[in-house]
């Protein structure tokens, strides 16, 4: 019996699945080392729902918490990570990128669904007027049969022509799917555009103590809001829309306030500079995107 103790007592221990690390007998519920559960089983549809429940849908998750802290709290969302906190929140390009797919997937299936209501359209093409793109500087449509194209380099404006001369009611409706197409793709160009308004705030608010990272986490919940924004604003409802709207400067404003402070005409100013040069980008992606839908 003592021969047969001595022998289990110079057996080795578990190892830990996760790192490998030595467990002690009787193995414990969590290795010291990296926190895993040693207790490792193949997983079964109750427990990843139980799982997806605790993380993402509890009250007390860090999904919503994360949510509670970017609508409410401007900005403190930003500070309390930049103070180390963050096992308790989602980090910043996982949060903004979850609020994205959701809002973009809805966006999508509202134009689909707008799109496929429409009914075939008969048009007289000397008595056509209608605009496919209106940008501002930027503007293609037709004008009682005849086509124009503002802004635009002159050898897109020949395909865009060709394509729309051919068969004017094909295009005013590919001009409805390529918003369709556009806006899937919108969520691409925030992300692209997202270094470049970081890079923005770092030239306004030179000769501070923040670095490009910080900046970066201050875009990323920034552009997360503004997803939101988009997605209240996209179906178009009379009172919803208009305070959407307003919300975007307004939210960014409240949220640059408590993450860099200083005087309020100073930071309006920087914020002003900032929101200029990026709404220059922006409109810029948004053309682009555009004009890339029509033409497929």
């Amino acid at each position: 019996m003592r021969a047969a103790e001595a022998s289990a007592a110079e057996e080795p221990g578990p190892e830990c699945r996760n790192c490998g690390a030595a467990l002690p007998r009787p193995a414990p519920p969590f290795c010291a080392e990296c926190g895993q559960e040693t207790r490792v089983q193949a997983p079964t549809v109750r427990e990843f729902l139980r799982q997806f429940g605790e993380h993402h849908l509890s009250s007390d998750g860090a999904l919503w918490r994360s949510l509670r802290l970017l609508l409410l709290r401007p900005g403190e969302l930003t500070n309390e990570y930049l103070r180390g906190r963050r096992r308790r929140y989602v980090l910043p390009l996982r949060l903004y990128l979850s609020i994205s797919v959701v809002v973009l997937l809805g966006i999508n299936t509202l134009l689909a669904w707008r799109t496929a209501e429409l009914k075939p359209l008969q048009m007289d093409l000397a008595t056509a007027q209608f605009v496919f793109v209106d940008l501002g500087v930027q503007r293609v449509g037709l004008d009682r049969g005849r086509f124009f194209c503002d802004g635009v380099p002159s050898a897109l404006c020949a395909r865009l022509e060709r394509r729309v001369m051919a068969d004017p009611a094909a295009a005013w409706r590919l001009a409805l799917e390529a918003g369709e197409r556009a806006a899937g793709k919108l969520g691409t160009a925030m992300f692209v555009l997202m270094p470049a308004f970081a890079l923005l705030l770092l030239a306004a608010f030179a000769g501070q103590r923040w670095r490009y990272a910080e900046h970066l986490v201050f875009a990323l919940h920034v552009h997360a809001f503004w997803m939101l924004a988009v997605g209240v604003a996209a179906p178009g409802v009379p009172v919803l829309a208009p305070l959407a709207a307003l919300a975007v400067p307004v939210y960014a404003a409240l949220a640059a306030r408590r993450v860099y402070g200083g005087r309020f005409w100073t930071l309006a100013l920087r914020l002003l500079a900032v929101t200029a040069a990026y709404l220059v980008l922006l409109a810029l992606a948004v053309s682009a995107l555009m004009l890339w839908a029509l033409l497929q």
